[in-house]
């Protein structure tokens, strides 16, 4: 199963390609060490939410855009050995003293894959989601996401992936809990859907909603799950290896 490591960062609109450049260079380090891919998606349709939001999430300010990024590995333990690894080397803090953005309400965690459904790679659009669901309603939350998957995977999308987090750390500014103002029986869900294009992405979502097996807010109901602290958007990638 795929272990994957999210992430949710503001940079300066201005820093972007110095953003880009800055992940590419820790491709290569971050294959060394084991993960199997690695994802920035940059802020395209980020709407503002009535509780929360991706912006509210990282504390953006309006010259900064969001990103919505994450490392995939082969499982935790390859992932807990590459930040073991990450630790100690050298090449790590030099790029940290060169980050093109505030480290410090970059928000991440480590979840293990609960649906993953299609082939990823070559995405030419990111929708991306963080939500929390009550820890007990895990199961019912899984086969929400996998009827939801075959619907959309049918309507266009290339995969799916939801998770359930596994390590989400506190953090000192913020954090993945404060982002969906989650309480001590929830648990956090990343997940994103990689689709073709953004037109093929708002035409899917119409066929998929019309579609009689879309039953998203009977599910959200069995498994008593507050859609106004779910945050999401869509994003178009700048790195994808």
């Amino acid at each position: 199963m795929v272990y994957v490591e999210g992430f949710v960062t503001a940079v300066p609109i201005a820093n972007k390609e110095a953003y880009r450049a800055h992940a590419a260079e820790f491709v290569p380090m971050l294959k060394e060490f084991g993960a199997t891919r690695m994802v920035e998606a940059w802020e395209d349709d980020v709407p503002d939410g009535k509780v929360t939001d991706f912006r509210r999430a990282v504390m953006a300010k309006p010259d900064e855009a969001v990103l919505f990024s994450w490392f995939e590995y082969p499982s935790k333990e390859v992932r807990d050995a590459a930040n073991a690894r990450m630790m100690d080397d050298p090449r790590m803090k030099d790029m940290s003293a060169s980050m093109p953005f505030d480290g410090q309400r970059m928000i991440m965690g480590g979840f293990a894959s609960l649906v993953d459904d299609g082939i990823g790679g070559g995405a030419g659009y990111i929708e991306g989601s963080v939500m929390v669901i009550p820890s007990a309603s895990r199961d019912a939350f899984r086969a929400m996401a996998e009827q939801a998957a075959a619907v959309l995977r049918e309507c266009g999308a290339i995969r799916t992936m939801d998770t359930w987090g596994d390590d989400v750390p506190d953090g000192k500014v913020t954090d993945f809990k404060c982002a969906v103002k989650a309480n001590g029986d929830e648990t956090v869900s990343f997940g994103w859907i990689e689709w073709p294009s953004k037109q093929v992405r708002d035409d899917g979502w119409k066929k998929a909603m019309a579609d009689p097996q879309m039953t998203l807010k009977e599910g959200a109901k069995a498994m008593n799950f507050d859609g106004k602290r779910m945050i999401h958007g869509g994003f178009t990638p700048i790195l994808d290896e």
